[in-house]
């Protein structure tokens, strides 16, 4: 062997994606990006690396840990973007001349976090965010609401749960029992809920300074249930005197008149007072997206609302509320729920090489296909038959096309339906209709 070979292999936490799974993952991002713009958000980008300083203290120690960064080649600290909401805080600062508020966005892009890789988990991802900045509007959260039901129900999903929160209701229960200037630890320790039960969380929190009777009490709100409506209604007795829970609750209870009024699937939006999300900058609504199929995989399509995106970067206040689409999390559900075709290739139709001398007659009908729409290969060696149709088989074509010395001679094609192995000649002028109707059944 070569003296110098080197082993290929691939960065821990790191992975390759082949055609199987990079064809559905470019259609779930196409999926994403028709339903944002169909609300009139507009695409941008920022780089993948950023000044240090840009990324470093604005998601927690935890982050900081975990971003990857160096010096640049001209002495700059620099660091990888660990997510798209940062940049983003950034880049509004930076250029809100030009884009006025509201300003509606949405981004896709890799980013990088230096995490422990472990099940379903990367060092490199994708994320899909959309945004809406520079408002207070309740109709804008509820308008992300929509949002992330159309993408998800575009995807292909029926059977799923938005479960939504809002901060504000948190925060005047926490103030009624006064302890809202503990609300960090208080929904830090809440949010393990499901994962340690009640009386550990009690625990925790009695750890943290807070009386049992107030902890009980917080547990207690977690716990309500029954229609949004009753929920509602008995929080509202827990926050008589807080102005902010008061608001909360009347932001909630439009949002779930909005949802009726739409015409949303009954019981698709659920409200859900335990869901506080750990991240510390939601100020107002919070929401998770669950497939009722496999909700052990956990939320699909998160977000909320934000006081102040940009205030690290601009004395302007910039309000905003967004989501963003867990890529990968929800492909790895759909391959698991068999909701992808089993396909590795982005052209359904082949068409197999058979006699030498005719090579441009074969790579002409490829671009006759085309041109009228339909994606095509043209296998490139007169290999035996058999062959070129088990090469289609491997690759999940659906239909290929066939001729040899005979055809030519009387100017007609054969049509194989590869799923039902059905075959018909038929003359050059009715090619294409064949065709689209073998790729219509």
């Amino acid at each position: 062997p070569h003296p110098m070979r080197i082993k290929p292999r691939t960065l821990k936490g790191f992975r390759d994606y082949l055609p199987a799974q990079m064809l559905p993952r470019e259609g779930l991002m196409q999926t994403a990006r028709e339903v944002y713009r169909s609300y009139g958000f507009a695409p941008i980008d920022t780089p993948a690396l950023e000044y240090a300083e840009v990324l470093l203290g604005k998601g927690g120690d935890e982050t900081d840990k975990q971003l990857f960064r160096f010096q640049d080649g001209g002495d700059r600290d620099v660091a990888m973007r660990f997510d798209l909401t940062i940049p983003f805080a950034r880049f509004s600062a930076q250029h809100l001349q030009d884009i006025g508020t509201p300003f509606k966005r949405y981004a896709m892009g890799t980013v990088w976090r230096g995490e422990k890789p472990q099940k379903g988990r990367y060092r490199e991802f994708i994320q899909c965010d959309f945004d809406t900045i520079g408002t207070k509007s309740n109709a804008a959260d509820i308008e992300t609401l929509f949002v992330i039901n159309d993408l998800i129900e575009t995807i292909g999903f029926d059977n799923f749960t938005i479960r939504v929160n809002n901060r504000l209701v948190l925060n005047g229960v926490l103030d009624e029992l006064g302890i809202a200037d503990r609300s960090t630890d208080v929904l830090r320790a809440l949010d393990k809920l499901l994962k340690i039960g009640e009386e550990k969380v009690i625990a925790e929190m009695v750890e943290g300074g807070i009386t049992e009777d107030a902890a009980k009490k917080v547990l207690e709100f977690a716990a309500l249930s029954g229609t949004p409506d009753e929920m509602l209604s008995g929080v509202e007795s827990m926050v008589a005197g807080s102005e902010s829970g008061q608001e909360g609750i009347a932001k909630l209870r439009e949002l779930f008149a909005a949802c009726e009024v739409a015409g949303l699937k009954k019981n698709r939006v659920q409200l859900d007072l335990s869901i506080a999300r750990g991240l510390d900058y939601y100020t107002g609504t919070i929401y998770e997206t669950f497939l009722d199929d496999l909700p052990t995989i956990g939320s699909v399509c998160s977000g909320g609302r934000y006081d102040n995106l940009a205030e690290l970067f601009t004395s302007q206040q910039l309000p905003g509320v967004g989501a963003s689409l867990g890529l990968d999390r929800l492909l790895a559900a759909m391959e698991e729920l068999g909701m992808l075709p089993e396909t590795k290739t982005p052209a359904p139709v082949l068409v197999t090489m058979f006699d030498k001398e005719r090579t441009t007659e074969y790579l002409r009908i490829g671009r006759v296909l085309r041109q009228a729409g339909i994606s095509t290969e043209v296998y490139p060696d007169t290999k035996q038959l058999k062959k070129q149709l088990k090469y289609a088989d491997q690759k999940g074509f659906r239909v290929a096309v066939i001729a040899g010395k005979d055809e030519f001679k009387e100017g007609v094609w054969q049509v194989k339906n590869l799923e039902t192995q059905e075959q018909t000649t038929v003359a050059e002028a009715d090619l294409i209709a064949t065709v689209q109707a073998a790729l219509v059944e």
